[in-house]
């Protein structure tokens, strides 16, 4: 009992840290003072460039968690290793709070001086060094955990339902009272309640030592068949890849107008049509089942992983998607500001992580309704992508402040989803063994998305500051003002947000055989 007791306080601290260490979501609150302090000559900046110019910068940025990759890693394992049954719950649930970092660094900000943008980078600094060495208490005394029986992963199950109605409740407040301009007084009593919230999940482990009475009042009304993705679990994987060989051997031979489907060394399937007329033909057919995934859950070193057709499907999904989210966010200060709407900043910047983390939140629906609608990971993916083309389009078609908070809005609901969302199919996809070295292979596509989307916004934004257009001079550095500044930067961002959903559309109808697959096999055990 203790050791589950313990596994609960290590949720809390991977959910504090993910909640302090998302300081790459707040730069868009002091870019722009920071460009004109440093006095970079160009009126565009970002990340990298201060990466490579702003020496100082970065090594606050460093000092604060700017290695965020670290961070998430240690999360991931964490909650793999803890909470095999369940977790994708586990999963969605600690990132999330990586979305709302911005809304609470805002409520600090506020609480202390409103006035200072210096303020950001001394709290970035120090606060997720702080929560890193408190939560390390409860990670080094990890328990050692035997496999539950269905009744406990069910009532686990319920746990993380209460835990996701405490978060809504988290991310709701943050959302209003994120941005609120206050006297001093009453923003400490506004974070002061954020922290509460914070807080208050550590009453899991007492809940736990109260689980007989849970079962007996609340529980017992519950029903939560199938609620788990039990993907991870080891018995259900083996039965999983015995019940698929059995299916192949019982096919039999390949003849005429039949379908085998035959499972190769590195778990492939292939799918071979003979027709009377011969193959399949035609190169939209064979990319859907040229080297196909055979089952969920199969383990792909990085040697291997990189050798696959889905998985760089899957990467350029991401590309396009995910990180042009995180880019956005990264220049929502200056967006706001060429918009005339800097005034604005922070409440925009509270929108996208308060919507952030709503989407991270969303992504652990699937598990919840599976037993009544179930539909391929891969496939709630490319639902997840869409809003993203649509806002970027927005975007680009007006320059109205409702426009810029409901596009805003739009691309950290898409991007949040797709963040928290990702570590699970990556685990799925290529295994949840190799699930830490995998992902981080997948993220490096947000260095090179910072890249060539940074440096792709900041030609456009160079190229239209010229006199005339209403361009004003703020500390010997130009600042672009007006639509002009970034509409093609939105048309070529939605473009390429477009060709991330195609590559998912592509992803789903390649997979969703073996999510079919392993989820009639989950419902044929359970029958037996």
């Amino acid at each position: 009992m203790a050791g589950q007791s313990r596994k609960w306080m290590i949720l809390v601290a991977t959910i504090w840290i993910q909640a302090f260490t998302g300081t790459n979501f707040d730069f868009s609150a002091y870019s722009s003072s920071l460009k004109s302090v440093l006095g970079f000559p160009r009126g565009y900046i970002n990340l990298n460039t201060l990466r490579q110019e702003g020496k100082r910068v970065f090594f606050l940025c460093l000092l604060a968690g700017c290695s965020i990759c670290w961070f998430n890693t240690v999360c991931f394992v964490l909650c793999n290793q803890n909470f095999p049954a369940n977790r994708p719950l586990a999963i969605s649930l600690t990132v999330s709070f990586n979305g709302v970092s911005a809304a609470l660094y805002a409520l600090a900000a506020n609480a202390i001086d409103p006035s200072s943008d210096a303020l950001y980078l001394l709290l970035n600094a120090l606060i997720p060094l702080l929560t890193s060495v408190v939560s390390v208490i409860p990670i080094l005394r990890q328990p050692s955990l035997d496999p539950l029986p269905p009744d406990a992963v069910r009532h686990d199950s319920l746990i993380f339902l209460l835990l996701n109605f405490l978060a809504v409740v988290t991310g709701i407040y943050l959302l209003i009272f994120g941005s609120t301009t206050t006297d001093l007084t009453t923003a400490r009593i506004l974070l002061s309640v954020a922290i509460f919230l914070l807080i208050f999940p550590l009453c899991i482990p007492g809940v736990v030592y109260a689980k007989n009475w849970f079962r007996r009042t609340i529980h017992s009304s519950f029903h939560f068949d199938g609620s788990g993705f039990n993907l991870v679990d080891a018995d259900d994987l083996e039965l999983h890849k015995e019940l698929l060989s059995r299916h192949a051997s019982s096919i039999g031979p390949i003849g005429n107008g039949s379908l085998t489907h035959l499972l190769s060394d590195n778990g492939s399937m292939i799918a071979i049509t003979r027709q009377k007329t011969g193959e399949i033909e035609g190169c939209c057919q064979g990319m859907l089942v040229r080297d196909q995934l055979a089952m969920l859950g199969q383990e792909h070193l990085a040697g291997v992983l990189v050798r696959r057709f889905d998985f760089w499907l899957y990467y350029l999904a991401y590309f396009c998607g995910g990180t042009i989210g995180l880019v956005y966010s990264n220049n929502l200060g200056q967006i706001a500001q060429s918009l005339g709407q800097s005034s604005n900043t922070t409440t925009l910047l509270t929108l996208y992580s308060s919507f952030s983390f709503f989407g991270r939140l969303l992504s652990a629906v699937p598990d919840y309704i599976r037993a009544k609608f179930y539909f391929a990971r891969t496939g709630w993916l490319t639902i997840a992508l869409l809003p993203t083309p649509i806002a970027l389009f927005l975007l680009a078609s007006s320059d109205t402040a409702v426009i810029l908070h409901v596009g805003t809005a739009l691309v950290g609901l898409s991007s949040g989803f797709i963040f928290a969302a990702a570590v699970s199919i990556t685990s799925e996809l290529f295994g949840p063994n190799s699930v830490g070295v995998n992902h981080n292979i997948l993220i490096t596509n947000i260095p090179v998305g910072s890249l060539v989307y940074g440096y792709l916004a900041a030609l456009v934004y160079d190229a239209n500051i010229s006199p005339g257009l209403g361009n004003v001079l703020m500390s010997d550095s130009a600042v672009c003002m007006g639509r002009q500044c970034y509409f093609l930067t939105f048309l070529l961002w939605g473009c390429m947000s477009v060709l991330g959903l195609v590559c998912s559309m592509l992803l789903f109808f390649r997979t969703r055989h073996a999510y079919d697959l392993f989820e009639q096999n989950r419902i044929s055990t359970q029958l037996y």
